[in-house]
């Protein structure tokens, strides 16, 4: 929004998960988009995910660095075109790496060696249900980057998918951080906002950037 009533604020949502709106600028969401859409692009392109009981997400996904299906990681797109998967860009890397000692104010996570990125599409009906990050065997903190559409974010606990949570909204640009004592937290997307996007991005939906490192 061009003017708020209230200034959103840089928040601590649980001890180590960090909300800091519009930590992205126009320009730099626009080069992500454009990055997006190439990777998008087959081969190792955007796909819909299946889970082991027969289901599908709603929300399609793409990967860089390391292919994940759930719930394990691959070198190739195994459920899919089993292509090579894309690699990850040194860039990207360092993007996350800033953003993780911004957001936490530790030095420490610009040692952080983010070596994947699962980027998720989300259109006016997508859902993504409680769920935690738990296949990287590093302990390194998830950096999240919203584009597009705002969405209602739900951020819990470490024991189970259900209350307490706490919803925030994460609009085009806001980064989240999560790591520490919370890095293991259940966290989902139960509501998209569609028709929120800034008009100048070009998309219609919400696209997540969420950079791990594997630790594999």
């Amino acid at each position: 929004m061009d003017a708020e009533l209230f200034p959103r604020a840089r928040t601590e949502i649980a001890p180590g998960a960090v909300h800091v709106p519009d930590w992205l600028d126009a320009t730099r969401q626009r080069e992500l988009l454009t990055a997006c859409r190439r990777w998008a692009r087959g081969p190792a392109g955007l796909r819909t995910v299946r889970t082991p009981g027969g289901g599908t997400m709603s929300a399609r996904q793409v990967c860089l660095g390391w292919h994940w299906y759930p719930y394990a990681y691959a070198k190739t797109v195994v459920d899919g075109d089993d292509a090579p998967v894309k690699p990850f860009p040194h860039w990207l890397g360092d993007l996350g790496r800033r953003a993780a000692a911004d957001a936490l104010g530790d030095r420490a996570a610009e040692a952080a060696a983010y070596d994947i990125a699962l980027i998720n599409f989300y259109d006016a009906e997508a859902r993504m249900g409680m769920h935690r990050d738990g296949d990287e065997k590093s302990p390194a903190p998830v950096v999240s980057f919203s584009l597009g559409d705002a969405c209602v974010f739900r951020f819990g606990n470490t024991e189970n998918r259900t209350r307490p949570y706490t919803d925030v909204e994460l609009r085009s640009g806001d980064l989240f951080v999560f790591g520490g004592p919370s890095r293991l937290a259940y966290h989902g997307v139960p509501r998209v906002h569609p028709g929120t996007a800034p008009p100048e991005l070009g998309l219609t939906g919400r696209l997540n950037l969420t950079l791990r490192v594997s630790g594999l």
